[in-house]
């Protein structure tokens, strides 16, 4: 397993060839391209191009790093040690112990980003620089404005209030800056979104570039979040005595103001994105098939970056801003959270907490106790459910195109099974449990796998091949979520039903009929988990709703499959899934060994790290730090 991995990026290639057509050559015989001086860069659009593309890396994978922000939710569980993942999740990080840091969100890689960003816009509204193309200068503040106001919505998610700089800072510049308010900072992040909007109008970007609806949909992501629990300080102190007894609470949220408007100006936002965009089967007036529901789920996942079977094209209309990748070796998400019985990695792994919440085909709960789902737990569930985790004895990729032919069924096993060696009956470890006989130090602890954003083409084998699923930052659905929640907020349960069922038909579940606000709400929340499931926003919600010591803090939880020999039955190898051969039964189990999650609430937001605060003796630490 690789502890580090590099990325190159397809925006790379295509302004490294934009220079390359856009330069003359004897400028370029003369200046090494590594070597451009900054006033010349701003002189030829091709460069400016170029530069501002470079600010996309600071976007890096977007979640498909090999750590993601699900195993720091009730999610997922990250599989192998000393990554600082645990840290977080038991509560022990502090501004000397960060634990793990993504570059996505890390506190110096966005304001290297931000620098960048700023350098753009001084250089394109002074008038030091050559371009005389208006819709090109458009096309490239837009941009900029979009990508400062995503790096600092990152940090104020994480952090709460930082300073804002708006300006390109040089040696001789006093770099003791206080921390800004956070309503200071959600005003700037909503003026650059509206900046790029207005700039964006009307342009078509290629993919994987920013646009009008993305700076739209941004905004009503930073809105939401505002209105929450988590940021109305008079709330917020009453939930938690850490934030209670915090003497800067204007760095992390509202101590004034009329929070009915927050959550009305959020509703606003949304709905521009729901006007504006189109999303994807979001017309249904009853619910569609179970089978048909799966397939809807799975090509929104696949966001029109796979051939597989069953996956419509069209689904690539739900994104609004992507990220999209070349054959590159190091791009292999499969193999990042694949099985390991496929030689792959096993990294974030699905928890029984996440498992456990997926409803029963016609809206019901799931629940242990009931004896008919304990006898047959992954059957008739909510069908996102079965194009979102790989559990024992769901159908997979051909194994024998990377493990040898083994298991001509294709089947997950994570359970151990009866199985007849000679005359023998033995206890065999399936070969994608942790006592595999293909790998056993990759596999899963928890007993099952994820399926969502792995490219179930049955020719993409994940340990070998790249797949070219793209990473959704942002999609339509999210903001119809968005739409939603400030909806039930604001009384307006019939618009919240209406979209809310519109996102349930098309995954094949029935309708939602009516409830109060506190019903709605936790209807709503949970939807939300289902629908957005490892895309980077549980971890977001649960800690804006205020919610996380009942769900992040919980102790993950595991299954257990065994699978015995009834009476008259027998199987020899290969072993594969046979209700008739098997009795099965599954046992969900708490575990503490490899990771004992504990929620403190200064997890509400990340440290500012000692080298931070020794750099910028303004910079006030959050609380319970």
């Amino acid at each position: 397993m690789k502890s580090t991995i590099k990325y190159t990026y397809i925006f790379t290639i295509v302004f490294i060839f934009s220079i390359a057509s856009g330069c003359k050559k004897d400028f370029l015989a003369l200046t090494p391209p590594d070597q451009i001086p900054a006033e010349e860069v701003w002189k030829d659009p091709a460069l400016a191009q170029a530069f501002v593309t470079e600010i996309y890396n600071g976007l890096s994978v977007g979640g498909f790093s090999e750590q993601m922000l699900s195993s720091v939710s009730d999610e997922a569980m990250f599989t192998h040690p000393n990554r600082g993942i645990d840290l977080v999740n038991a509560s022990i990080i502090n501004a000397t112990t960060l634990g793990w840091v993504d570059n996505t969100w890390g506190y110096t890689q966005m304001y290297n980003r931000i620098r960048a960003c700023n350098i753009t816009i001084e250089r394109l509204m002074g008038t030091d620089n050559g371009l005389t193309d208006q819709t090109l200068k458009n096309q490239l503040l837009g941009e900029a404005h979009f990508l400062r106001a995503y790096f600092y919505h990152q940090l104020v998610r994480f952090y709460g209030g930082v300073p804002i700089i708006a300006k390109s800072y040089a040696l001789s510049d006093d770099f003791a800056i206080k921390r800004s308010t956070y309503e200071e900072c959600i005003s700037f992040i909503v003026k650059d979104c509206d900046d790029a909007a207005a700039l964006l109008n009307a342009m078509t970007l290629p993919k994987g570039r920013t646009s009008a609806l993305a700076a739209m949909a941004l905004k009503s992501r930073m809105l939401i979040s505002a209105a929450s629990d988590l940021h109305d300080i008079t709330t917020a102190k009453a939930k938690s005595t850490v934030i209670s007894g915090f003497p800067n609470p204007e760095f992390i949220g509202y101590l004034t103001g009329d929070r009915s408007k927050r959550w009305k100006d959020a509703q606003t936002a949304a709905k521009m994105v729901l006007d504006a965009g189109k999303g994807y089967k979001l017309t249904l007036t009853s619910k569609v098939s179970a089978a048909d529901g799966r397939n809807n789920y799975k090509s929104i996942a696949m966001g029109g970056g796979s051939k597989g079977p069953n996956i419509d094209a069209a689904a690539a209309s739900e994104l609004i801003l992507a990220r999209y990748f070349i054959d590159r070796s190091d791009m292999r998400f499969g193999r990042f959270n694949g099985p390991n019985g496929y030689h792959n990695w096993a990294g974030n792994t699905p928890i029984g907490l996440l498992v456990d919440d997926y409803e029963m085909l016609d809206g019901t709960k799931f629940n242990w106790t009931n004896a008919l789902h304990k006898a047959a737990p992954y059957e008739n569930r909510d069908p996102r459910f079965y194009a979102t985790i790989l559990y024992d004895g769901a159908d997979w990729k051909p194994r024998d195109k990377v493990s040898g032919n083994v298991d001509p069924a294709n089947q997950i096993q994570t359970g151990e099974y009866d199985l007849m060696e000679g005359s023998n009956i033995i206890n065999f470890k399936g070969l994608d449990t942790r006592g595999s006989s293909i790998e056993n130090w990759n596999g899963s602890w928890t007993g099952y796998y994820m399926h969502k954003f792995i490219d179930a083409d049955p020719n993409i084998v994940d340990a070998s091949h790249p797949q070219f699923v793209p990473w959704p930052f942002l999609r339509y659905t999210e903001a119809v979520l968005n739409y939603i929640e400030a909806s039930i907020e604001l009384n307006e349960f019939g618009e919240a039903l209406l979209w809310l069922n519109r996102i349930r038909f098309r995954s094949g579940m029935p309708a939602i009929v009516s409830g109060n606000q506190a019903q709605l709400r936790d209807i709503y929340r949970h939807e939300r988990r289902i629908e957005m499931v490892y895309e980077e926003q549980r971890y977001h919600d649960t800690r804006r709703w205020m919610i996380a010591a009942e769900t992040l803090g919980r102790k993950t939880t595991y299954i257990k499959v065994s699978g015995k020999f009834k009476a008259g039955q027998t199987m020899s190898k290969p072993y594969h899934y046979d209700p008739t051969v098997y009795n099965y039964t599954y046992t969900p189990t708490t575990e503490t060994a490899q990771e004992n999650r504990k929620w403190d609430d200064k997890i509400y937001f990340r440290p500012f790290s000692r080298d931070e605060i020794n750099r910028n003796k303004e910079l006030k630490q959050n609380p319970g730090y």
